[in-house]
């Protein structure tokens, strides 16, 4: 699988092809995404273990279920993510979830949204996203983890679409199994699948992730970009001559985000963020370059 449409140029090879503001926005008549992967990438850790409090307080959740999810939330972060380790967190988190009601779930997630997710969001991501929409690009998280908790990210980040993962739901509760797992090649074919809908050529699109179980998203695009990326990932991406970002700085705890993208409060963080953003590493090993 590859881009759908001639490309116009290397353009997000380099780091200020990524981050460039000069742009008036997308060809005439083309439209542009850029797809996040969502955990390690836009935010520090998984989104889905994040709410392990929230759920614990809201009764979802016993004391061991806490501190099971608080193992495989370190397991997560310190591991490669293969594809057996992501396939244990699934099995964990769909195990999990059996049961639990579905209006409560949203309703948990959307009061403790911002004391949950807000801190984790990585400042290089939030600035890359305004950035992205500054060019005229259409914003798409494309994540494993469930619609109930990407959806509401997404409009905390000013995301235009999401695409997620989907849980059996039966009577209003989780039944433990899913109808779409937005995994692997999945991702890829719902970028495909979200290109032809909005009209996107892939060509000129720009996708990153931390995982090398994003290979098939990332090969999609035109401009793939690998962030914080597992040992794995980051050698196919400087044998194939992709960026390669570091992620290292998520929002202080004060951080709100407000509108269509994430709107830094406190002036400080908006330096901190180009900052941040002027200190990635991009790398490119193809010749003359």
């Amino acid at each position: 699988m590859g881009p759908k449409c001639p490309t116009l140029s290397a353009v997000g090879r380099t780091l200020a092809n990524v981050t460039d503001t000069t742009s008036n926005g997308p060809p005439p008549g083309r439209r542009i995404a850029a797809f996040f992967d969502l955990d390690k990438t836009v935010i520090a850790k998984s989104s889905v273990l994040a709410f392990s409090r929230p759920f614990y307080a809201g009764g979802l959740l016993n004391r061991r279920a806490v501190l099971k999810s608080g193992y495989a939330q370190l397991v997560f972060l310190l591991s490669s993510a293969d594809h057996d380790q992501v396939e244990q967190l699934r099995k964990h988190i769909t195990d999990m979830c059996r049961g639990w009601d579905v209006d409560q779930v949203a309703t948990i997630v959307r009061e403790t949204l911002q004391d949950v997710v807000a801190p984790l969001v990585f400042a290089e991501a939030a600035e890359l996203i305004a950035d992205h929409h500054r060019r005229g690009h259409d914003v798409v998280l494309v994540s494993a983890s469930g619609r109930e908790l990407v959806e509401p990210i997404g409009k905390l980040l000013g995301a235009d679409h999401i695409r997620a993962s989907e849980m059996r739901v039966v009577d209003g509760h989780y039944s433990g199994e899913l109808e779409f797992y937005c995994y692997g090649e999945e991702k890829a074919v719902a970028v495909t699948a979200m290109a032809a809908t909005h009209g996107y050529c892939l060509a000129d699109c720009y996708a990153y992730s931390d995982s090398v179980t994003d290979l098939p998203m990332l090969a999609a695009v035109g401009h793939p970009v690998a962030v914080n990326p597992d040992k794995r990932l980051r050698r196919h991406a400087l044998e194939h001559g992709w960026g390669v970002l570091s992620f290292a700085h998520p929002e202080p705890a004060h951080a709100r985000f407000t509108g269509r993208g994430p709107a830094l409060v406190a002036g400080a963080l908006v330096v901190a963020s180009a900052a941040a953003i002027g200190s990635v590493t991009l790398r490119r090993l193809q010749s003359g370059t």
